[in-house]
């Protein structure tokens, strides 16, 4: 039973430091753009740090078939 009174006040200050957390970070503006990250994977600016030997080949296609572009 004495356990209860060391566990509450820790219970109390964690829960404390996660509301503070929390009113610290919608303050500093962590939540304001929520959409851009999760489409920022799909842009293609990457293509510089894929190892040559393994870029897939970009094709060109030709007025009567496809051509590989060199």
């Amino acid at each position: 039973m004495s356990i209860i009174y060391l566990l509450i006040p820790i219970a109390i200050i964690l829960a404390g430091i996660a509301i503070a957390a929390f009113f610290w970070s919608v303050n500093s503006g962590q939540f304001d753009d929520l959409d851009s990250p999760a489409h920022s994977i799909l842009y293609e600016d990457d293509e510089e740090l894929i190892p040559e030997d393994v870029r897939p080949e970009k094709r060109v296609k030709g007025p009567d078939t496809d051509t590989k572009h060199d």
